[in-house]
């Protein structure tokens, strides 16, 4: 798996995220428009607060989107988790040669916004999930 390398600035969210939601986040991805947080399992909920208060708060003090996942040692519930804003319905996994393969099914009337336009929503899914976790290739049924 590829180390986790941090930069100042996913540093500085960090710590923004965690004074925020008083959760202890294990990773922070920084893409363009969004920033993905891996938190401890079980503290996803007060991560995203009451109605999504930390959220907002955080999107309107960084201008970008956030996303936050809750981690699991688990490979296929991380990736249900990765997941969790498009009605995952299952996730295979299994090898495929040398690769080892996950296949996500999520609910048919958001598997557009699950992959993203130009895949950019699956290609930092993929990302993310490759940080944490021995899986190489991700689809979205």
């Amino acid at each position: 798996m590829p180390e986790v390398k941090l930069t100042e600035d996913t540093l500085r969210y960090i710590t923004l995220f965690e004074n925020v939601t008083k959760t202890h986040v294990k990773d922070c991805m920084e893409t363009e428009e969004k920033l993905v947080f891996v938190v401890e399992p079980g503290q996803a909920n007060r991560a995203v607060g009451k109605a999504g208060e930390n959220v907002i708060h955080l999107k309107n003090t960084t201008g970008k989107n956030i996303q936050v996942i809750e981690y699991s040692d688990d490979a296929e519930q991380f990736i249900k988790n990765v997941f969790y804003n498009y009605g995952v319905q299952s996730v295979v996994i299994e090898n495929r040669g040398n690769i080892v393969h996950a296949t996500v099914t999520v609910d048919p009337k958001v598997k557009g916004r699950a992959i993203g336009k130009n895949g950019r929503n699956l290609k930092i899914a993929r990302d993310i999930v490759a940080r944490h976790h021995n899986v190489q290739s991700i689809i979205v049924a």
